[in-house]
């Protein structure tokens, strides 16, 4: 079956290895950037399977490889405090979103985003929250410029986060 380009489909088992690599790149390319901050932590193929089990991780394709991948969940994250967001029914956290560095700047992260609010819109879920480092390797100014609301800056284990909303209606 042909597959869409530009939309987000499940990962499954056989993704597991490739999404380990896109992650690991982003962070290496980070690193390399901004230097060893949060944002450098290695992915392991253990750690994503994990994913899998608990969550909906999706990926989206480019012609020959995985372009772009983020997760979905429905438990909050560790580091995300639920009183700085709007009371909703039903929110999605958005983790682990990474978009492969050749093609940043480039729109897959913003179609990512928008196919993530449609899959969310079916879920169907109020929010989608997520959170993003407050520093210059975090992506503040990307979900922002997506139409993301900031709703407030906490400091998580000493990593300074930025937590964003999108209200679905």
């Amino acid at each position: 079956m042909a597959r869409k380009s530009g939309t987000l489909e499940v990962a499954t088992a056989a993704d597991v290895a490739a999404i380990v690599e896109l992650r690991n790149a982003v962070a290496k390319r980070l690193t390399r950037d901004f230097g060893k901050g949060h944002w450098s932590s290695q992915s392991s193929e253990r750690g994503v399977r994990y994913d899998l089990r608990t969550s909906k991780v999706f990926v989206m394709r480019g012609r020959t490889r995985i372009v772009a991948t983020l997760r979905l969940a429905t438990k909050k994250p560790w580091a995300i405090d639920a009183s700085y967001f709007t009371p909703c029914r039903r929110p999605l956290y958005l983790t682990g979103m990474a978009v492969a560095p050749a093609r940043q700047r480039k729109g897959v992260g913003r179609r990512c985003l928008e196919e993530a609010e449609r899959i969310a819109r079916a879920w169907p879920a109020g929010a989608i929250r997520l959170d993003a480092y407050d520093a210059d390797a975090g992506a503040g100014g990307f979900y922002a410029s997506c139409g993301y609301t900031e709703v407030g800056r906490a400091v998580y284990r000493g990593a300074p986060l930025i937590y964003f909303e999108r209200v679905l209606r």
